[in-house]
């Protein structure tokens, strides 16, 4: 990311707690505490027929964006592309990889990647797919790609062409669209392929994506969009990274009832991330699912800061952004030797019978996202 504008974990070694932090106050004005189900009632007769499924059923692919600005990346271009790379010929002994690219760019990034990669020429601004890609819903039993409007992050930078992937990758892919009456991106929703949904306000509710939307009236247009029975708002952090706080390294699902929640290592003082995960594991505590389940909270411990091989104050130290492939799951590798052991026994544990890949990625990290902000999978059988 742009070292001059916030990332997904800006100024994460520093913090002691100092500066604004935001949890929950809507910029729209919503009415309800975060953690409470806004009484808009269930998704109407547009939402019949829609299912947005968990991550770990079966993927027809993944798709990855190559990154392209050395505006963006500056020096750290060649370095961040190692790391796309690299998680992309992981995925690929797995399932098929397609990795757009520049088309002026296509032969070097099918030279990295490698043939087991497919590299198809579209242009792109940016890795992070998981934002770009439209968000995949089961529709009558085909599946149909929901355009979520990127706009940036809020617009905080400006990607032209990372706007028109939703667009233009269905259309290659003769993948029905719909456009969603929202502003959002992948990133800011988690499922259980049940009927739940956990969202940060401050992600969604937010003047820079939803300007005058109400958190009601959201909620009833995710749920109508995405065929969501249950939405679980938390609070996240406003304003404090380029995300406004994804849900996607705060807290995963690896089973209905069952989630992964980011917690702090203990050296680390405490600071708005610390206080959002705090907030989070408090409204799990107290909600049930869609099916009417209570919440188990694990947590997933980050690594410490000291011992690990990447740098920056925008470094995302989550284990939390992990992406759940076909018979695997991959994490970053910190180089904290005993906290990443520690994840990968996690993960383990509730993914038994995947394989669970480390992945180095320290660039990406640096830059402020994961192994999952740079995935975006389409369900479906998997291509041959």
């Amino acid at each position: 990311m742009s070292p001059l504008l916030p990332s997904r974990r800006s100024a994460l070694r520093t913090l002691t707690g100092i500066g604004a932090v935001v949890l929950g106050a809507s910029a729209c004005g919503s009415g309800n505490e975060p953690g409470t189900t806004s009484t808009s009632g269930s998704a109407d007769t547009e939402a019949k027929g829609l299912r947005l499924g968990a991550e770990w059923e079966s993927h027809a692919r993944t798709f990855m964006s190559w990154p392209a600005l050395d505006s963006v990346w500056g020096e750290d271009l060649p370095y961040v592309r190692e790391d796309i790379a690299r998680i992309a010929r992981a995925i690929a002994e797995y399932e098929y990889v397609v990795m757009m690219a520049r088309p002026g760019q296509r032969k070097a990034a099918q030279k990295a990647c490698g043939r087991d990669v497919e590299v198809i020429p579209l242009m792109v601004d940016d890795l992070w797919a998981r934002d770009t890609v439209p968000v995949f819903v089961e529709d009558d039993g085909r599946t149909t790609g929901v355009d979520f409007n990127f706009n940036g992050w809020g617009d905080k930078q400006e990607h032209t062409n990372d706007a028109e992937v939703g667009a233009t990758l269905l259309a290659e892919y003769d993948i029905p669209r719909r456009k969603a009456p929202l502003v959002a991106e992948g990133g800011s929703f988690e499922t259980d392929g049940e009927g739940t949904l956990l969202v940060t306000e401050s992600s969604v509710v937010n003047d820079n994506r939803n300007r005058g939307k109400s958190r009601n009236q959201i909620e009833a247009e995710i749920k109508r969009t995405l065929g969501i029975e249950k939405v679980i708002w938390l609070a996240g952090v406003r304003g404090e990274d380029i995300t406004d706080a994804h849900v996607d390294s705060l807290v995963r699902f690896t089973a209905p009832g069952v989630v992964l929640l980011d917690t702090a290592h203990p050296d680390t003082p405490a600071d708005s991330w610390s206080r959002s995960s705090d907030q989070a594991r408090a409204v799990l505590g107290k909600a049930t699912d869609a099916k009417g389940r209570p919440f188990e909270v694990i947590d997933l411990p980050q690594p410490d800061l000291y011992e690990i091989t990447g740098e920056g104050d925008d470094f995302v130290s989550t284990y939390a952004n992990f992406y759940v492939a076909n018979d695997s799951v991959f994490m970053p590798q910190f180089g904290d030797r005993k906290a990443d052991k520690r994840a990968r026994s996690i993960l383990r544990e509730h993914f038994p019978e995947r394989d669970i890949v480390p992945v180095k990625i320290d660039t990406i990290a640096s830059g402020g996202g994961g192994i999952h902000c740079a995935t975006h999978d389409e369900p479906g059988k998997p291509v041959d």
